[in-house]
Order: C-alpha cells, then sequence, then structure tokens
C-alpha cells in the first residue's frame, strides 16, 4: 500500500532548528497532513491542495468570511446582479499588489486582465496559455461553469461583466470558492514567453496574505506573511511554515513539544489527551461534511476488460443493507460522528428528513446478490483513502470494516490504497470499484453536494461512482437556474430521493470537527468547508 512518507519525528526539531524565527511572536508552524499536488487552485479539488494555495496565496472576486458561510467582498468591492439574473458585474478593488518575490517582480497593480485571464483559461481550450500548459479544471467543469459563462468582459480596468446562459443561483458563492482564485496575467505573459507556462503550478503569484518562498515535498512549505496586502490587519504572521506530517500521531507529539502550533484531524483516541492537556486547546464544531462508499457504476472499469458488478443495482442495495454503520461510527469515530442518511449533511438547507436508511439486514442482501447472479467468493476491490480528512479520522479501520461486514455476504475484498494525489487522479480517471472518500462542503448551496458530486458535468471530477442519471441532473440543473429557495428546495428533495433509490453511494457519517492548537494562538476559525486559514491569526507571547 502506498502511502505519503512518514516524516520522522523529529522534522519539527529540524525544521526549527534551520528556521530560528520558529517560536518568534509573529510565526507559526501548521502540521498538516499532506504534500499538495500544486500550487494552481483551479486545478484541484482537496482542501490539502487549497490549505497550501488558495487559503494562503489567493484571493476571490467575492469570498466566505473566515469561520462562516456569508459571502463577503475580496477584490471585488462590490457586485450588481441584472434583473434577469444573467449578467454580473464586478467593481473591482483599486490599489492590490501581486507578491513580488526572486522570481517576479509586478509592474502593475490587480486589474481586469487579471480576472480574464483567469476564467477565460478554463473556459478556452484554445487559450495560448492553455495551449501551453494544459490541464483540467474539474470543479469549474464539474458545476457546468464553463459553459453556463458565456462571456467575461472588460468594461475598464476596474470593472468586469460575467455574461450567463442560465441563471445560476449560487454563482456568488461558486466564485468565492478556492478554484476561483484569481491568477496574475502579467506573470502568466511572462512564464508563456519564457516557455515556462507549467511554473504557474509551482512558483505561484497571487495577491493574498501570504507569498510563497519553498516547497519540498513530503517535507514543510515556507511562506512570509504580505507586508502589501490590502487588508493589512489580516496578517500577523511573519513567517508560516506547513510541517508536512501525515501520522496523526506524529503530529500530536509536536503539537505537544510546541514544534508546531496548530494541527488537524486528531484520531479520535487522541482526544481525550488532547482536551486534558493544560498547554492546549481544542475548539470543536458540527462538521458540514460527508464520508461516504462511492460505487462505480460503468459497466466496465477504465483499464479493465470484465463486467463490472457494481453496475448492477442489486448488487449495490446488497453492499449498501449489508455496512453495519453503526459499529464503524463506533469504532471508527468514537463517538464523534453522526449516522449518514443522504448524501449531505442535515445541516444544509433542502435535505429531506423524510428519507430514512434501508434496515442493516445481510442476509436480505445475500438474497440481492443471488437475485443479480453473483456468485459467492466474486471478488471486489475496495479504495482505502491514504490520508485522514475532517469527514474520516481512519479510512484504513473503516476499509477493514467494510471488508468483513461485505464479506459476511459473499464477496471477497482486496483493500488497495495510493498516495493521495494519485488516489484522486485514478479515481477521476474510473479506475476504482468501491472507493472510500467524503466531501466537506465548499460554499453553502446544496448544489456544492448534489451537482458536484453526482450531477452528470461532474463525471471526469468529483462524480467518483460515474453515475449520470437524466431525470436527477434534470432536477438538479432546474434547481440551480431557479431563484426560489422554496421551489429550489422542493426540486432538491426530489433528487435525494432518486440518489436513495439508485444508490451510487453509502453515506456513512458526519463527524466532529476537532481543531487541536496551543493556547498561544490567537483568533483561529474552524471553516465550515474543511479548510485551515491563518489570515487574522496571530501568535500571544
Amino acid at each position: 500500500m502506498l502511502k505519503h512518507a512518514v516524516i520522522p519525528f523529529l522534522l519539527g526539531a529540524g525544521l526549527l532548528a534551520s528556521a530560528p524565527f520558529a517560536h518568534a511572536a509573529t510565526n507559526l508552524v501548521f502540521c498538516s497532513e499532506g504534500s499538495p499536488a500544486g500550487f494552481d487552485p483551479g486545478q484541484y479539488t482537496t482542501g490539502t491542495d487549497f490549505d497550501a494555495s488558495a487559503e494562503t496565496i489567493y484571493n476571490r472576486l467575492s469570498q466566505f468570511e473566515r469561520g462562516g458561510t456569508a459571502v463577503v467582498p475580496g477584490l471585488a468591492t462590490s457586485w450588481d446582479i441584472s434583473d434577469d439574473g444573467l449578467t454580473y458585474t464586478f467593481h473591482l478593488r483599486e490599489g492590490v499588489k501581486f507578491h513580488t518575490t526572486p522570481y517576479f517582480t509586478p509592474t502593475r497593480t490587480f486589474n481586469a486582465d487579471d480576472v480574464l485571464f483567469t476564467f477565460n483559461r478554463m473556459i478556452d481550450k484554445d487559450m495560448p496559455f492553455r495551449k501551453a500548459y494544459p490541464t483540467e479544471f474539474p470543479y469549474f467543469t464539474d458545476m457546468g461553469m464553463d459553459t453556463n459563462i458565456t462571456q467575461v468582459e472588460k468594461i475598464d480596468d476596474k470593472t468586469v461583466k460575467f455574461h450567463l446562459k442560465s441563471v445560476d443561483a449560487a454563482f456568488i458563492q461558486n466564485i468565492a470558492m478556492s478554484f476561483a482564485s484569481v491568477q496574475s496575467a502579467e506573470y502568466a505573459d511572462k512564464l508563456l514567453k519564457e516557455g515556462k507556462a507549467s511554473d504557474l503550478n509551482q512558483k505561484p503569484i497571487g495577491t493574498g496574505p501570504f507569498v510563497f518562498k519553498s516547497y519540498q515535498k513530503d517535507s514543510n512549505i515556507r511562506y512570509t506573511g504580505n507586508k502589501d496586502y490590502w487588508k493589512p490587519e489580516d496578517v500577523k504572521i511573519d513567517n508560516l511554515i506547513f510541517a508536512i506530517t501525515t501520522d496523526p500521531s506524529v503530529r500530536v507529539q509536536k503539537l505537544k513539544k510546541n514544534e508546531c502550533q496548530v494541527t488537524l484531524s486528531p484520531r479520535p483516541a487522541d482526544l481525550k489527551a488532547l482536551k486534558e492537556d493544560k498547554d492546549l486547546k481544542m475548539p470543536e464544531q458540527a462538521g458540514f461534511n460527508l464520508g461516504y462508499v462511492a460505487y462505480n457504476v460503468m459497466p466496465v472499469l477504465k483499464g479493465g476488460t470484465e463486467p463490472n458488478p457494481l453496475a448492477n443495482l442489486k448488487v449495490r442495495q446488497a453492499m449498501d443493507i449489508s455496512v453495519n454503520k453503526a459499529q464503524i461510527i463506533d469504532s471508527v469515530y468514537q463517538g464523534a460522528g453522526q449516522l449518514a442518511v443522504n448524501a449531505m449533511p442535515p445541516t444544509q438547507w433542502s435535505y429531506d428528513t423524510t428519507i430514512k436508511d434501508a434496515k442493516y439486514d445481510p442476509e436480505r442482501a445475500k438474497q440481492l446478490l443471488k437475485e443479480a447472479g453473483i456468485k459467492e467468493g466474486t471478488q471486489i476491490t475496495l479504495w482505502a483513502m491514504p490520508v485522514q480528512r475532517p469527514y474520516n479520522p481512519n479510512a484504513k479501520l473503516m476499509a477493514e470494516m467494510l471488508q468483513s461486514d461485505w464479506g459476511k455476504i459473499g464477496l471477497k475484498v482486496n483493500i488497495v490504497s495510493y498516495e493521495w494525489g494519485e488516489y484522486i487522479k485514478r479515481s477521476k480517471g474510473g479506475e476504482q470499484q468501491a472507493m472510500i472518500i467524503g466531501w466537506s462542503g465548499d460554499n453553502g448551496d446544496p448544489d456544492n453536494w448534489l451537482g458536484t458530486l453526482f450531477g452528470c458535468d461532474a463525471m471526469n471530477g468529483n462524480n467518483f461512482s460515474k453515475w449520470c442519471d437524466k431525470p436527477y441532473d434534470a432536477l438538479i440543473k432546474q434547481a440551480k437556474a431557479t431563484p426560489d429557495v422554496a421551489k429550489r428546495t422542493e426540486l432538491y428533495k426530489q433528487a435525494q430521493h432518486i440518489i436513495k433509490d439508485q444508490v451510487p453511494m453509502t453515506p456513512i457519517a458526519h463527524s466532529t470537527v476537532f481543531q487541536p492548537m496551543r493556547n498561544s494562538v490567537q483568533d483561529f476559525k474552524i471553516s465550515p468547508f474543511g479548510l485551515n486559514s491563518f489570515y487574522g491569526v496571530s501568535i500571544s507571547k
């Protein structure tokens, strides 16, 4: 089983030894859980990537308030929406500076050209920069924004107008998301002329609160506070270090020794000791998240030749009703999880409380497999995440328990895993059969669950089930184009019933999010979206 290399415990000490400022009053070390795949947020979909880029280096036109779901101005100070809901006019902030680094010195401040470059790169595959650096933008396309945005128009240097094909009730929330981070058009032009377009992903330039300094994969990322930030009160840390530490027990050790001041995703078994440590504090909140099992419904898996049993609804129903969720929640979440029934958490508006879980029934599951013509001993491959995420504290243990549950109904389950970046890349390609995955909401809108994870537009992105149901898709698209919240709610409720009936996934749990940190950390806000943001955070002496 391939995993991130575990960083030795002494890394923290070594990291700090090479950086004597690390315990100074204005410096902070964050024990993160994995290496980012890169620093171009438009390309990625995971919190690991967004923490390292969107939450540090970049800004969006609109942004979410720290620790909340409300949208506030970002690089745009205000916006106007036309009466028909098809045109959004953004008024851009004056005097915003892009980062100055050893590899780039800007000659101008942020303007409309940067907005046009950022979004046209995601829309137009024939754009010169896109041709020089071919990449995909899964979030953007998963939500259909590549086809719904018909034009991004520059009115003047400080005014940009977005034209939509159809109403998108969540448009302002969507462009506040990490993938919509604004890039420097001037920097992109420089890279294009030098034949180094791919450096956009490894040597990032943004307008955000922290400036990228260096990255050593599986070791650390270093940033410096942006002294020219347009909101100076948000920059209270001179040096921010991500100490990449995949082993949760090592993260806890480092936190206790003050080798890092903030960490994430503690194991349930560590919660009691963390809460009792007088030098630590551990805020918590109900997670706006979902841990689930996705079933790939493709008739034949990518790269395979044999029929895929999970394409049969009865097989998925059998696997679903043989999962002992109560036992998993007890063992994996250890009291810090709530049983999940639907494809989104109950705190999401439009959640349908009338939907109930199918009864746990292994005997009925055996009968369903028999009816589907599945022989005892049929092999199923289960992919297990190699990292901890807020929605799943221990995917390896969950995989072993699922292996046992499905073994009881006659399936032979093989567990495999890959390094996190590879895990996501391969599963988006459709190589997996059943897989453990999850989601933390990104924008407070139901479409972020029902569209982004299960819509037909997301088949090559976060729709890991590769499930495209036309009636379902019609409902969620109609809901997204309906401004009236009551009407949207009714449509989303109908869609939830279709998911429950067609079983492209088994929802397992919504976890409680715990964020351990030193008492010296001030004003850190837990994000409902599972992100880790350090702007506005300070360290007391």
